[in-house]
């Protein structure tokens, strides 16, 4: 089994007054133990905490620039980075009830809707620069994902910044789901940033994928197209005990019922996907080695398609892999313009994920820690919750 190793840019933190800003790079936190550990105050000069740190006064909105900070880890408010196509979605900061949608003490659902409103209007020269950055490894370090502008080209207007509604505790509340683009720039010069903090931001020191979206609202995506991939049995299984719990949860319950896990498996992939419209457990003596078929519709309401897809669904134990005998039954029985699922409580076997991926079999697998995430971001998240959603199956 090879592995390719990824050298990272790491910045110290006593060096990181002047550096500059690298995507991907790593900058390192203190060691004291208290805020002054950040080294985003450091970078940019800017707040220790909270996901908006603004740079200047929200006064006559007299930013220099903004840094947009995720930990990437909330499943309530699931910031997310599509590297495939640049485009980053960011939640507000209104995340409890009790408060009106742009009451917040970080003024952070307020400075969404300004500089939304602004590139609507095609005021482009009046939006400032947006840092991504997010959690590291370790303490306080934090990776640079790249420099941001509102809305993405192929997003309505109407959509890139909308208001959702969420509960808690019984009360309900509204926050923002934002959409911006990460623009194709690799470096952020330091000059750039003291141009930018002297109020200056269209000079020389200036990206030309910058200039360009202010200019011409032209928006250049940082794009990553992703090279071949599989997944280990770490990163196919859950990361901490409460998540270990769940699956070993679904696993008992059904480790002697395999026809019952099969249509457990049809509703975690139709809470996957809105797009999955129809989702049928086939009968055992008849199902022609394919445990549920479906349709995944793709167009708009209007204007559509539907394509076949089969599911394979495998109760096993969090130790016992997925193997090629496996995954080839789900393979072989696929037909014409059909794709599979194949969900397991487990995880698939290095060999038989390699051979998915390589042959480019049109294969999605949901292992363990998909089946995790997934019904957490359905809302089920504590085991009374799963126990009650598992009896309705």
């Amino acid at each position: 089994m090879e592995y390719t190793r990824v050298i990272q840019k790491i910045f110290r933190f006593e060096n990181l007054h002047d550096v500059d800003l690298i995507v991907d790079a790593l900058y390192k936190g203190g060691t004291k133990g208290n805020a002054s550990d950040d080294p985003l105050g450091k970078i940019l000069l800017c707040g220790n905490s909270g996901g908006f740190r603004p740079v200047g006064t929200i006064k006559d909105w007299m930013h220099k620039y903004i840094i947009l900070y995720s930990s990437l880890k909330d499943l309530d408010w699931p910031d997310y980075i599509d590297e495939q196509t640049g485009q980053f979605i960011y939640y507000g900061d209104n995340k409890s009830p009790g408060h009106e949608l742009h009451d917040t003490k970080k003024n952070g659902n307020r400075i969404l809707r300004y500089y939304f409103e602004k590139v609507h209007k095609d005021d482009r020269g009046s939006v400032v620069p947006f840092f991504v950055f997010t959690k590291g490894n370790e303490g306080r370090d934090v990776i640079f994902k790249g420099l941001a502008v509102p809305g993405y080209s192929s997003i309505p207007q109407t959509e890139d910044l909308i208001a959702i509604w969420k509960s808690k505790g019984g009360k309900r509340f509204q926050n923002y789901k934002a959409i911006f683009t990460l623009l194709d720039i690799p470096v952020i010069k330091r000059e750039w940033i003291s141009d930018l903090l002297r109020g200056k931001p269209l000079t020389g020191n200036c990206p030309n994928e910058w200039v360009k979206w202010v200019e011409k609202g032209i928006y250049t995506p940082l794009k990553a197209e992703k090279t071949l991939f599989y997944r280990t049995k770490i990163e196919q299984l859950p990361e901490d005990k409460g998540g270990r719990n769940i699956i070993e949860l679904i696993y008992e319950k059904y480790q002697d019922y395999p026809y019952g896990f099969e249509k457990c498996a049809t509703e975690i992939v139709k809470l996957m996907d809105k797009n999955v419209i129809e989702c049928i457990n086939t009968r055992p003596w008849l199902d022609g080695g394919r445990d549920a078929l479906g349709k995944y519709r793709i167009g708009s309401n209007d204007n559509f398609i539907e394509v076949d897809f089969a599911i394979e669904a495998k109760c096993y134990d969090l130790e016992n892999s997925v193997r090629i005998k496996d995954t080839m039954r789900l393979i072989s029985r696929l037909k014409y313009r059909q794709f599979g699922i194949l969900v397991t409580t487990s995880y698939v076997h290095y060999q038989a994920y390699k051979e998915i991926i390589e042959d480019g079999h049109p294969v999605l697998i949901i292992s363990a820690k998909d089946i995790v995430d997934i019904l957490k971001n359905a809302g089920y998240k504590t085991m009374s919750e799963i126990k009650a959603w598992l009896e309705k199956i």
